[in-house]
């Protein structure tokens, strides 16, 4: 399930997990405060670290390609995704 027009701030703060789906390196150069990192060629191995699909998900990664791939493979694996795209977009 993906979220229509989401507040992605507001939805962090009710407790959506902020993820940042960029290389480890990106990650450390800079990134969205609480953000966890993993990386989108690793997702599919690394759900559990994503934690239950009952908790809602706002992606993001540099330019919104990597979080459009990661909100359709969170997707189908049964979250809720709200993919904010670049993180500029914070």
């Amino acid at each position: 399930m993906t979220f229509e027009t989401p507040n992605h701030r507001e939805l962090v703060a009710k407790g959506a997990l902020l993820l940042d789906v960029r290389t480890p390196a990106e990650f450390c150069a800079g990134h969205l405060a609480d953000a966890i990192n993993v990386p989108v060629q690793e997702l599919p191995a690394r759900l559990c670290d994503v934690g239950p699909t009952s908790r809602p998900v706002v992606v993001y990664c540099r330019s919104g390609g990597r979080s459009a791939m990661a909100r359709a493979l969170l997707t189908r694996a049964g979250y809720q995704v709200a993919d904010l795209g670049p993180m500029t977009a914070w």
